[in-house]
């Protein structure tokens, strides 16, 4: 989480928000603002005993989705990038704890206060900006301060790993020293086309290749599938809803909407008695109704004096951000209205909501359209979710089933255990594809809940095992392989005679190309195999040529070094040099880590 915010690329977007709830509850007080998310639900995958949930998976998948890193047409291409991310996670997660990493409330405190992802230009924290960015990650407050400190752990971990890595000053400077160097020298590109004719492929040859590779021929364990998915927001795009059942219930959004509130805080105990503020702010309500603006009031009357000169503005909030009776005032009020007086702990109120912060009704009815339209027909996808469970059960094809539930049944091609897409490569499909019960028995699969909107039912058509496939049938890809291969080997060869006359002081009539000082980052054009050959070659002598050679692909490219420059000193080039050399051995530590984590795990996933 800390590294989205940081300097993560992979990790999507989703955990921007770093410790909004220790934010939360530290500056506002409020311990009891919401539950943990539960985490019951269908196991996804289990790491050393440990579950992870479909509902964990959604979550983050959601998260995601709502951070606007990933469109929402690729959700169903995310479920196996997030589990293998979660996975990852939670080996981390596992290691740290059993090494006894510990992070207290006050460092949790402390890193939250001083984000600035959370800060205004002048560098305080900005309600609004968490407010926001909470909201848009769909972490409730307790679920958040547990995922922080979760990742925190794993970031130790990391940082752990990454320190105890180190270069040796010598090893710097030889890294520098050759990452400033640059090279002179000519090259010649010899193509298929340079040959007499291509070479002649044989029976034999053909037999001998396809014999020595036979493992790059063969097919995987396959099926056939048929299927059929009951789709909640597929049902929900036949109903029609009422127009003005839409601007009901745009309107019942008010209730939570977030809104910017003022206040007038009148406090008692030590300057005046509670009466008394009580008589203070009840002479406020009278000079109110006779006219009065709310923002000059508190300017004369708040003792709240971080909010007085602004005319007692709170900024927007949302619930949770107050004590209870605070917020149940602002709930209450539609904008312009003032509350009666409320007590909090710090004194007493006079509330106003100044603005509903919610889109305008153009700008919401798709949306209540869809949640509408999902609601009216949340009894009927039940309904037909369950008949999917009980048919599907009882019945002897799934044909029938899709008739009865007026349901598309669907057919795939071919498909392996590792090689399906669409709906078809989500969580537990393949799996029960390939349980017994549906593969050897026949049976329709138990109905399996792609996520809470989708349920699917499998029958396997055919099936045929793993086979390395015969000759015949690949013959033409066998062909091509053994053909590049003897063209390569014959421009190789060519080459070889070249290089020869070369270093024998001949001269070929060849259409050398140029490159004066190249350096290793400014290849241009040049194809990578041949710039690493290029500064592979020995130094040559004053005067010399050093001759090789590269292989790119079906080219090979003779290569004429004719002067190699150490470079000036570079102090910026240098400290990249120690910066990138760090960077790889910390990335190598983790990395190992990682690979034995998951070799000594017990990895259980669909």
């Amino acid at each position: 989480m800390l590294q989205s915010i940081r300097d993560r690329s992979t990790s999507w977007g989703a955990k921007i928000i770093i410790g909004a709830v220790v934010v939360t509850m530290a500056l506002f007080g409020v311990e009891s603002l919401v539950g943990l998310l539960g985490s019951d639900g269908e196991s996804v995958a289990e790491v050393n005993g440990e579950p992870i949930t479909r509902q964990q998976l959604e979550r983050e998948v959601q998260r995601a989705i709502r951070s606007g890193q990933v469109p929402p047409e690729q959700e169903r291409q995310l479920r196996a990038q997030m589990l293998d991310s979660l996975i990852t996670d939670r080996l981390l997660t596992q290691y740290a704890e059993e090494g006894g990493l510990h992070l207290s409330e006050t460092q949790l405190d402390q890193l939250i206060v001083g984000l600035p992802e959370f800060q205004d230009a002048e560098g305080r924290f900005d309600r609004e900006l968490f407010r926001n960015r909470l909201a848009s990650a769909g972490f409730t407050p307790l679920s958040f301060r547990q995922q922080l400190r979760v990742d925190m752990k794993r970031r130790q971990l990391q940082q752990g790993l990454a320190m105890s890595e180190f270069s040796l000053d010598s090893e710097q400077a030889r890294l520098a020293a050759l990452q400033r160097q640059t090279r002179t020298f000519r090259h010649h590109a010899l193509v298929p086309s340079d040959l007499a004719s291509a070479p002649a492929v044989s029976e034999g040859e053909l037999r001998d290749y396809y014999e020595a590779n036979a493992e790059d021929y063969q097919r995987p364990e396959q099926v056939r599938l048929a299927y059929v998915v009951l789709d909640r927001q597929r049902m929900a795009e036949d109903v029609e809803v009422d127009e003005a059942a839409l601007r009901e219930a745009w309107q019942a959004e008010a209730a939570d909407a977030d809104r910017r509130v003022s206040h007038i805080m009148v406090s008692f105990g030590n300057e005046r008695t509670r009466d008394e503020a009580v008589t203070r702010l009840e002479e406020v309500q009278a000079r109110l109704a006779e006219g009065e603006a709310f923002a000059d009031l508190a300017a004369e009357v708040s003792d709240d004096a971080s909010t007085s000169d602004a005319g007692g503005d709170l900024g927007v909030i949302s619930r949770g951000f107050f004590g209870e009776a605070f917020e149940e005032a602002a709930f209450a009020l539609s904008e312009g209205q003032v509350s009666d007086i409320v007590e909090t702990d710090n004194g007493l109120h006079l509330v106003k909501v100044t603005e509903l912060d919610r889109p305008s009704f153009a700008q919401a009815r798709e949306r209540l359209a869809r949640q509408a339209a999902m609601e009216r027909v949340g009894d009927a996808f039940n309904q037909r979710a369950q008949r999917l469970i009980d048919e599907s059960f009882a019945a002897e094809d799934l044909a029938s089933v899709a008739d009865g539930l007026d349901l598309e049944l669907q057919e795939s091609d071919w498909i392996g255990r590792d090689g399906a897409r669409g709906v078809l490569a989500e969580p537990g499909v393949m799996r029960q594809a390939f349980s017994p019960d549906v593969l050897e028995e026949g049976f329709n699969s138990e109905v399996i809940e792609l996520d809470e909107n989708r349920r699917m039912v499998l029958r396997v058509l055919d099936h045929r095992e793993a086979t390395t496939l015969p000759l015949e049938e690949v013959r033409e890809q066998v062909a091509e392989a053994v053909e590049a291969r003897k063209t390569r080997q014959a421009l190789e060869a060519r080459a070889e005679e070249m290089l020869a006359s070369l270093r024998n002081g001949e001269s070929l009539d060849l259409d050398w190309q140029r490159e004066d000082a190249l350096s290793r980052q400014a290849g241009g054009e040049l194809a990578e195999p041949v710039i690493e050959s290029a500064f592979r070659l020995p130094h040559p002598a004053d005067g010399e040529t050093v001759y090789g050679h590269a292989v790119d692909g079906q080219r090979v490219v003779l290569i004429a070094l004719e002067q190699v420059t150490e470079g000036e000193p570079d102090a910026q080039i240098e400290s990249f040099v120690a910066r990138m050399a760090e960077q790889l051995r910390s990335q190598a530590a983790i990395t190992g880590l990682l690979d034995h984590l998951r070799d000594q795990a017990e990895i259980r996933r669909p």
